[in-house]
């Protein structure tokens, strides 16, 4: 593997940053090592713009902040180091650090959740911890349905996406360890998990689906995966809802609906 790689390096920088851009962001920063026709060619803002997405110009367009960088290199890091907060603010954006494709979370303004602009049933407003300006908190609600929706062609194409609802609760919640089911649909087929949780119930079954923790704090549980390949079209529609009415709940606060990358 050196001898194979000292004998690249003599290669013009051109050459070497034409190989490289054919591996990946882990393998062009591994390489910035081996030597320094190496180090300048996987610096090089030749690389970085292949791994970068093709309408990334367009993306931090809309940026709600100005996004500020000295190269492609920086650009990526930047972008997949975190998120960026587009249009109105109400919607996330980041690049997968591994493959560099695109990941968005879509913001509770951006949801059609039930009821929620009354306010005898949710509360909106901003918290530390979220990344949008608002979040939804749950005041008390009978039935809980989320939506959320997204045309496909922002997404990167040839690609398996799952989609997460991401969540939190409040100190004084209860009564949302209720039986539910998510839906994801596109492009004609139809994915739907049942006896969906969002916190464990007293009594617990092998078929129960429960959330999991996020590295950033928030909860997730997942409402489905789907195919996006090239010649796709149409709009990702993602629910949770809960199966029958129930129990009186207050105390959920939702984030968002994030799409990222299997």
């Amino acid at each position: 593997m050196i001898n194979k790689a000292a004998s690249l390096s003599v290669l013009p920088e051109g050459c070497l940053s034409d190989v490289l851009s054919l591996t990946s962001p882990r393998d062009a920063c591994s390489s910035a090592s081996i030597s320094k026709g190496f180090k300048s060619a996987a610096d090089s803002d030749a690389v970085w713009e292949r791994f970068l997405p093709p309408d990334y110009r367009e993306v931090i367009d809309r940026s709600v902040s100005p996004v500020v960088f000295g190269s492609k290199k920086q650009l990526y890091l930047s972008l997949s180091d975190a998120h960026i907060l587009l249009d109105r603010g109400n919607l996330s954006f980041q690049l997968d650090k591994e493959s560099g494709k695109k990941c968005y979370m879509l913001g509770a303004k951006e949801l059609s959740i039930t009821w929620q602009h009354d306010t005898q049933y949710w509360e909106w407003t901003h918290i530390p911890e979220s990344r949008f300006p608002e979040v939804c908190i749950l005041k008390q609600v009978y039935w809980l349905s989320i939506h959320g929706r997204i045309v496909a062609g922002m997404l990167s194409q040839n690609n398996t996406y799952d989609a997460y609802l991401v969540f939190g609760t409040t100190k004084d919640s209860r009564g949302v360890s209720v039986p539910a089911k998510t839906r994801l649909s596109f492009g004609g087929s139809e994915m739907e998990t049942e006896n969906v949780y969002l916190q464990r119930p007293h009594r617990v079954q092998e078929n129960y689906v429960f959330p999991h923790k996020r590295k950033d704090g928030w909860m997730e549980i997942k409402l489905g995966e789907f195919d996006y390949n090239e010649g796709d079209n149409g709009k990702v529609e993602m629910a949770y809802e809960e199966i029958k009415l129930g129990h009186w709940k207050k105390g959920l606060i939702v984030e968002g609906i994030e799409l990222r990358p299997k």
